[in-house]
C-alpha cells in the first residue's frame, strides 16, 4: 500500500477553499494534516469545516512540521518566495498559488532553489483561462492554421475596480501583490501556451480610480497599482501583440485573446471557452463577429486538474505542465517590464539580462 502524502496549508483563502481543498480531499491516500491562515481563529474556523487535525499559529511551524510532506502556498504573494525558499530547504514540495511572486528577482531565486532541489516536485497554481480548448488550440498552431502569426489581441475587462467607493483589495496593495497587476499576468501565461514569447514591450498604466479607503486603518489612500494597462510588445517570431487589461469597464467587458495570421485567425473566448476562427483554406475572408465556431470535441476537452498533477508528479515523477517555475519566471519578468516600462516612458527588452546565465 502507498504511504499517504501529507499536506499543510499555509493560507486558506477563496482558491485553496474552493478548488485545493476538494481537489486534494478527492485523491486517494492524501492527508490534510496542518493549517496555518493569516488569523488565529480563522486558522481554526478552516481545521475545523476541513476536519484537518493540526492548526499552526505561524506559517514556519507548518514548513517545520515533520508530518508534512509538501505544503500548499495559498497566500498572497508577499509570502511565496520565502515560504517555498524555506519548504524546500525543509525537503518539502511545494504548490503555491499564483502569481509565482513579487517581482522578477523573487522568481528567479524561487526557480534557482528549485533547481537545486530536483528531487522536489515545484508547481505554480496556473491560469485556468484556455485549459478546455488547450489541446485544440495547440494541434491548430502546430497544424499551421494561421500561417506566419503577424497581430494579437489580448483583452481582459471587467469592472472590479470600477465602483469608486469599494475599499481598498490586497490586490491594489503593492506590498502584498509587488508588480502583478489586473489579469495581466494570467492573460499573458495563457498566450504563451500558443505563442512565442516576448523579446521587447512598451506599456503605460493608470490609475482611473487613484484612492480608497483602506479597510484596515479606515483612512484613504493612494492605490499602489493601476487598474488600466496597455502593452505593445514584439515576440520572439517578430508578431506583434497588444494588452489592453482594465478594472474600470462596467461596460462592454471583454475576455479574448485573437490571433492574426498570413493564413487564417482564431479568436478564444475565454469567458465561455469558445474558440472561432477560419482559414484561407475554409474561407477567403470574414468579419471577426462572423467567424465560424471551432469545435472543442469532449476528448479533446481539458480542464481543471492541478491538486491531481501535483500529486502524479511527486508519486511517479510526471512532469508539471500547468504551470513549472520556469513560466512562471517567464510571466513575471514580462510582468515587471511591464512596470518598468511605464514608470520610464521607453521600451524594455526581455529577457531582463540582469538575469541572463
Amino acid at each position: 500500500m502507498p504511504q499517504p502524502l501529507r499536506i499543510g496549508l499555509i493560507g486558506a483563502g477563496a482558491n485553496t477553499r474552493l478548488r485545493h481543498i476538494p481537489g486534494l480531499q478527492a485523491i486517494a491516500d492524501v492527508e490534510l494534516v496542518a493549517v496555518c491562515n493569516r488569523r488565529p481563529e480563522s486558522t481554526e474556523s478552516i481545521a475545523r469545516e476541513f476536519g484537518i487535525p493540526r492548526s499552526h499559529r505561524q506559517w514556519e511551524d507548518v514548513v517545520a512540521d515533520p508530518d508534512v510532506d509538501a505544503v500548499v502556498i495559498g497566500t498572497w504573494p508577499y509570502l511565496h518566495c520565502p515560504i517555498t525558499l524555506a519548504a524546500l530547504a525543509a525537503g518539502k514540495h511545494v504548490l503555491t498559488e499564483a502569481r509565482l511572486s513579487m517581482n522578477a528577482e523573487e522568481a528567479h531565486r524561487m526557480l534557482k532553489a528549485a533547481r537545486e532541489h530536483p528531487n522536489l516536485v515545484t508547481q505554480v497554481v496556473p491560469s485556468p483561462l484556455g485549459l478546455k480548448g488547450h489541446r485544440v488550440m495547440r494541434e491548430l498552431m502546430d497544424a499551421g492554421f494561421l500561417g506566419e502569426m503577424r497581430e494579437i489581441h489580448v483583452r481582459g475587462l471587467n469592472s472590479a475596480l470600477a465602483d469608486p467607493a469599494a475599499p481598498l483589495s490586497w490586490r491594489q496593495d503593492a506590498g502584498l501583490s509587488g508588480c502583478n497587476m489586473l489579469g495581466l499576468g494570467i492573460l499573458h501565461e495563457t498566450l504563451l501556451r500558443w505563442a512565442p514569447p516576448p523579446v521587447r514591450v512598451l506599456a503605460q498604466v493608470h490609475a482611473h480610480i487613484g484612492a480608497r479607503i483602506d479597510p484596515r486603518s479606515g483612512s484613504r489612500r493612494p492605490v499602489g497599482t493601476p487598474d488600466s494597462v496597455q502593452v505593445l510588445s514584439v515576440l520572439a517570431n517578430a508578431a506583434c501583440a497588444s494588452y489592453h487589461c482594465s478594472g474600470a469597464t462596467p461596460f462592454g467587458q471583454a475576455l479574448d485573446i485573437q490571433m492574426f495570421g498570413s493564413e487564417g485567425v482564431l479568436c478564444y473566448d475565454l469567458q465561455n471557452d469558445r474558440i472561432r476562427g477560419t482559414s484561407r483554406s475554409r474561407s477567403p475572408s470574414a468579419n471577426l463577429d462572423e467567424l465560424p465556431e471551432i469545435a472543442i470535441p469532449p476528448e479533446k476537452a481539458g480542464g481543471w486538474r492541478v491538486e491531481a498533477e501535483f500529486v502524479d508528479a511527486i508519486r511517479t515523477g510526471t512532469p508539471i505542465r500547468f504551470t513549472d517555475f520556469a513560466s512562471g519566471v517567464q510571466y513575471m519578468e514580462f510582468t515587471e517590464a511591464v512596470v518598468r516600462s511605464a514608470n520610464g516612458k521607453t521600451s524594455v527588452e526581455l529577457p531582463l539580462k540582469e538575469f541572463e546565465d
